[in-house]
């Protein structure tokens, strides 16, 4: 008896350390002074991490229009892909932070969801996690309306940032057509669409902006080619980046504005993304636990 229930022992440590050693999702709340509300996240943790560990490379990633934060793990396969990239070391191990956007398009509208991001969230992840505090241990992305906010944080901060993805993005330089949720969410003009509004937040506003600043995000921008209006305009955005100097890759497959597109693009634009990521000193964070 005595062996078997030495060997039994043995299965039950192994199964448990397994679990232990295991990628994680968490989904978390925390009170947002921009936001004057808890705000939500969902953190994927590559298998390994440690909070009392040095800090490792940060992702932020943001959802589309009426989305859900969680979309990337249940959508996208995000958990899966990140694994099996960190698995074949084809990127490093990497947090990835998913904020909770609802409809608010990522900028201060209808509620200071852009002030949030830099004044609450960023210290919020840093102070809990063992993440990078460097901008080459830091990156951005998102997917259709993420896409648009994502570029948007990119530009107008690009010394926070080593890279950004752009799935989608809805970053239309005109005007976005009739059918496009920006249209009717109430950010972009209170009552009805204000075009003055959308220009002054949108992408071609910060141009000259992040042009004339020293730093560069080598840009990962891919759309579905039945997805007309977007994917000429992620064409436009990497011919304009390229023309300019700026590093950038460009992605058309098959498939139109759905999780199908995204998930499959997802792993291309991981391994691309993280590329950026900078060696950094073995810093040993001092925080509390979540």
């Amino acid at each position: 008896m005595r062996p078997l229930l030495h060997s039994a022992l043995l299965v039950v440590c192994a199964a448990t350390q397994a679990q232990a050693d295991a990628s994680t999702v968490i989904t978390r709340s925390f009170h947002s002074n921009a936001l004057d509300r808890d705000w939500s996240y969902t953190i994927y943790l590559p298998t390994g991490y440690r909070h009392d560990g040095a800090r490792i490379p940060v992702l932020y990633l943001l959802h589309g229009n009426n989305g859900d934060a969680t979309d990337w793990i249940t959508q996208g396969h995000l958990q899966t892909a990140a694994d099996v990239l960190i698995e074949h070391k084809e990127m490093p191990p990497v947090a990835i932070v998913m904020p909770q956007g609802g409809t608010d398009w990522y900028v201060d509208r209808k509620e200071k969801m852009e002030t949030a991001f830099f004044d609450d969230l960023l210290p919020e992840i840093e102070s809990h996690y063992a993440v990078s505090t460097q901008r080459g241990g830091r990156m951005i992305g998102g997917v259709s309306m993420g896409g648009f906010g994502a570029l948007r944080y990119a530009m107008t901060q690009p010394e926070l940032f080593c890279g950004a993805l752009l799935l989608s993005p809805a970053i239309y330089a005109t005007e976005p057509p009739r059918a496009s949720a920006a249209r009717r969410v109430g950010v972009f003009g209170e009552r009805q669409f204000d075009a003055s509004v959308w220009h002054a937040l949108n992408y071609p506003a910060q141009w000259e902006h992040y042009m004339s600043r020293p730093y560069r995000l080598p840009m990962f921008i891919a759309a579905g080619d039945d997805d007309l209006s977007i994917q000429a305009e992620a064409s436009s955005l990497y011919t304009h980046l390229r023309l300019a100097g700026n590093p950038a890759a460009l992605r058309i497959i098959d498939g139109g504005h759905t999780w199908d597109v995204w998930s499959a693009l997802l792993p291309a634009a991981l391994k691309y993304t993280l590329a950026c990521v900078k060696p950094v000193a073995q810093e040993h964070p001092s925080y509390q636990r979540p």
